[in-house]
């Protein structure tokens, strides 16, 4: 008789998730019954037909879904905390392009590749949407760093051929045929780990460069990601390149890289009305980076009126203008970020709260890689182990506990991780 229960794993903890943006959901001394890669289900009693599955029980410990983050630059995790007295353009002249151009070299890709990876899981960061540079050998690297560690990612070659130094800019037709060599090597290599079509922004891509991309993303059915008015300078920049368009989104939008195939863009810091309509209808994520928008006086994205209108928000750490690469911090950020938007505001924007920050860093981001964020049937089983008793007394409500930890707590308090239903090891900070 074929034992039925064979690929069944109970875990069984103090449970935390949001399956919608206004509720978190706890269950103390509950259960996940995960079949494979998948939720079952979440018990507060298990089920009788689960009873002679074995159960790891992680006692007081929290058990959160895994952390998303929408948006991070790989090469330029070295340069975390540099130039960040410059605003965006200065810093990408002086640091970002320079620091970047590094990874021509393949050996340079892999003393600090192994770093991004190794980051990411410490930080409890299971699922990933990341800029590599315009280099394909490197970009290749990664991707197969992250396919052998056991993490989610979309990782994208860089493209841009134009307004950028010479020893970084691209010639447009190489440009594309390593894109087009990428995903057609990569799409279909790992279920965890795909290409993602990445124009800089558009400053940095030729109108034909774009036009090509946005061909590909239909073609072969890749998912694209982008920045969108980031900075006052940028926007009025994108103006004096493109007087003939409506504004900035129109132009992504006209070359097929606006939700043609799931997108996303990140800052959104300075977007129109009718920018975020369209956004809305187009089903464009925002990538919300509080972080590096600070650090190179950006500006606040008004979280509130996005959700309002209903545009999908995630959250990113936008490492290297970000300086951490925590999840959980940018979180707290962005609570922080909403609440002197809300005074600016003269208290019309609401600020986000616990429970609407933490859905964004799981959920809200996860739903870009499908049924990703929460433990909900047949959600992916993403999970982080929390141990949080040094952070203090236990005798709290787990509402009170998840707020502690994201404020207070770090990557010392997690320790397990779990993506697509296995745990995922410690992988090598070195090559």
């Amino acid at each position: 008789m074929i034992n039925e229960h064979k690929h069944i794993q109970v875990y069984k903890g103090n449970i935390v998730h949001s399956p919608s943006i206004d509720r978190l959901e706890t269950m103390e001394n509950g259960y996940l019954v995960v079949n494979k890669d998948s939720v079952t289900g979440m018990y507060q009693k298990l089920p009788e037909k689960y009873q002679n599955c074995a159960v790891r029980d992680f006692g007081h410990r929290l058990i959160l879904p895994g952390f998303v983050d929408l948006h991070f630059h790989a090469p330029q995790f070295a340069n975390r905390g540099l130039g960040l007295d410059k605003e965006l353009l200065p810093w990408l002249e002086e640091y970002t392009f320079p620091e970047e151009s590094k990874f021509k070299n393949l050996s340079y890709a892999k003393e600090i590749y192994p770093q991004v990876v190794h980051a990411l899981w410490k930080n409890g960061t299971t699922r990933s949407v990341i800029f590599a540079s315009v280099h394909k050998d490197s970009t290749k690297y990664l991707l197969d760093l992250f396919i052998d560690s056991g993490l989610g990612a979309f990782v994208g070659k860089v493209n841009m051929d134009r307004n950028c130094p010479d020893f970084i800019v691209e010639d447009s037709t190489q440009s594309l045929s390593e894109t087009l060599e990428i995903i057609e090597e990569y799409s279909n290599k790992s279920p965890l780990v795909r290409p993602i079509i990445t124009p800089r922004f558009v400053p940095t891509c030729s109108v034909p460069l774009m036009e090509k991309l946005g061909a590909f993303a239909m073609d072969h059915k890749v998912f694209i990601q982008s920045h969108i008015s980031e900075n006052q300078g940028e926007v009025d920049w994108v103006k004096e390149l493109h007087p003939e368009s409506v504004d900035y989104a129109s132009i992504y939008d006209q070359y097929g890289l606006f939700g043609h195939q799931p997108t996303i863009m990140a800052h959104c810091v300075f977007n129109t009305e009718k920018e975020i309509q369209l956004m809305a209808k187009s089903g464009v994520y925002a990538a919300h980076c509080p972080n590096a928008n600070y650090n190179l006086a950006s500006g606040i994205m008004p979280v509130r009126s996005f959700l309002d209108k209903g545009v999908s928000v995630g959250l990113g750490t936008d490492v290297g203008a970000g300086h951490q690469v925590s999840i959980p911090k940018v979180m707290t950020a962005a609570v922080q970020a909403s609440k002197i938007k809300w005074l600016e505001s003269n208290k019309t924007l609401e600020p986000l709260k616990l429970a609407e920050v933490f859905y964004l860093g799981t959920k809200g981001g996860g739903k870009f890689f499908g049924k990703v964020g929460s433990f909900e049937p047949d959600y992916a089983f993403d999970a982080l182990i929390i141990d949080d008793r040094e952070l203090g007394t236990l005798d709290l409500s787990l509402t009170e506990r998840l707020e502690r930890y994201l404020y207070i707590g770090d990557d010392r308090h997690i320790e397990k991780r779990y993506v697509a239903g296995k745990e995922v090891s410690e992988p090598k900070k070195t090559s």
